[in-house]
């Protein structure tokens, strides 16, 4: 007596096995039409079964509790028994003495396999916050590839039975849809996108969708997002809303450069002040340098007058010396004494004065020697697109370090072929090394010791 009716009903030996070349999931049956008959679901003891590398055949058994599933991961060849199908030894156990059929749906799932489906969005309305009253009509075009990784989680959700790759797909592709029409309508307000620069900014999208659809995939579908490819958004051009609001955006763009102008030649007129006051009190501080070291190079004419005057006083007294009256008389006339008390003093004035002409001669500087004045260093900078300067030394070290100055930031000065960035620069370079670095943070607090 047959298990499931007439003996030669069902259960023939077979070799079950999937030769499809592309597949994602294939139900295999004897005659190779998928869910037929329940007698075509009869597989009998002794059957082979080969599953390939990179896939797996699951045995789906209807039961009243619910599907229960064997799983045969390849590479697998053998033949159907109880030690590789613990499922069925307690469906039927051994009563049969396995000579009967059972009853089982039998799926392979390509686990290398990719399925890929395009998808196209017929013309939505997409508004910008920013003027509430213009909605624009947008469509969306792209493609996504699935795969199966974790087919235990995908065979949790969908059970296997009867189950239609179509219809699947077409429920991804349904999910895709909704969720590309949301993050597109809310990607003006969201990402401070204009509706009228949709299309220029595909790749931001098209990134704002990868992680969201990616999740959906394996949260409501099992599947696995492999790519996501959001082709084209197209914004409805000869619309009326179109026209208008980019008229707009045009008016407000003109408005907001004509701004940004009117600042930036502000901002040069003022740069150009500060370079010409800084450049003044340069001026007045190199004159002022100048006129220190006139005084220090004729400083020692200056004391030679000094010093020949005094002299010149102590001469016109010398010659009266002869005149003093050493005997006591009150007469006048010759004095010996006088006289050589005033050479003696005219001597050691004498050699006073020769010292003194020695000294400065030796410290005045000959005629023709004197050093020419250190040249002031000073770099021209480029500053928004304008000429600035030029800086000298001491000043470009200021702007370093209000931030004026960057090491990005191109200068030139004579002698040099081109512009050059500030930080190759040796000279500018040694500047911005100078420039004392941020104090470091305090220490930690010391841990408080637990009881």
């Amino acid at each position: 007596m047959a298990f499931f009716g007439k003996k030669d009903e069902g259960g023939l030996l077979d070799v079950i096995r999937c030769d499809e070349e592309e597949y994602l999931i294939w139900k295999w049956s004897p005659s190779g039409n998928a869910n037929s008959t329940v007698k075509e679901n009869s597989i009998r003891w002794g059957s082979s079964l080969r599953v390939k590398d990179g896939e797996v055949a699951v045995f789906v058994y209807k039961q009243k509790d619910g599907p229960m599933q064997d799983f045969i991961e390849g590479p697998f060849d053998d033949v159907i028994k109880t030690a590789n199908f613990p499922i069925i030894s307690n469906i039927i156990g051994l009563a049969y003495a396995g000579q009967s059929p059972f009853q089982a749906e039998i799926y392979f799932i390509n686990l290398s396999g990719n399925v890929r489906r395009p998808f196209g969005i017929p013309y939505f309305n997409v508004g910008d916050p920013r003027y509430p009253d213009f909605v624009v009509p947008v469509r969306a075009n792209g493609s996504f590839t699935f795969n199966i990784t974790d087919y235990k989680a995908f065979i949790k959700l969908h059970r296997l039975i009867n189950f239609d790759l179509e219809q699947f797909s077409v429920g991804v592709r349904d999910a895709v849809v909704k969720r590309v029409k949301g993050v597109i309508s809310r990607a003006p307000q969201e990402a401070g996108i204009p509706v009228v620069r949709l299309n220029q900014q595909i790749d931001v999208i098209s990134d704002l969708l990868q992680d969201k659809i990616r999740d959906e995939f394996v949260n409501d579908f099992g599947v696995n997002l492999k790519r996501f490819d959001l082709s084209s958004i197209e914004v409805d051009e000869s619309s009326e809303a179109y026209n208008e609001l980019a008229s707009i955006t045009k008016l407000q763009q003109t408005r907001m450069i004509d701004a940004q102008t009117d600042v930036s030649v502000d901002n040069l007129r003022s740069t150009q002040v500060i370079n010409a006051e800084n450049m003044a009190e340069t001026l007045r501080i190199q004159r002022k340098g100048a006129e220190l070291q006139a005084e220090t190079q004729f400083i020692g004419a200056h004391q030679i007058n000094q010093q020949t005057s005094v002299l010149t006083s102590a001469a016109n007294n010398l010659g009266q010396m002869s005149q003093i009256n050493t005997g006591g008389g009150s007469g006048g006339g010759f004095n010996p004494v006088g006289v050589m008390t005033g050479l003696a003093v005219g001597g050691a004035m004498g050699g006073q004065m020769a010292n003194m002409m020695n000294a400065t001669a030796q410290n005045m500087p000959m005629p023709g020697s004197m050093p020419p004045p250190i040249p002031q260093i000073s770099y021209t900078l480029s500053i928004n697109g304008q000429n600035a300067g030029p800086f000298n030394l001491q000043q470009l070290q200021e702007m370093i370090r209000n931030g004026q100055l960057k090491a990005d930031t191109f200068a030139w000065k004579p002698g040099m072929p081109n512009w050059e960035s500030a930080g190759s620069i040796t000279e500018l370079a040694q500047l911005f090394a100078s420039m004392t670095p941020p104090p470091p943070p305090p220490p930690p607090p010391p841990m408080t010791p637990t009881a």
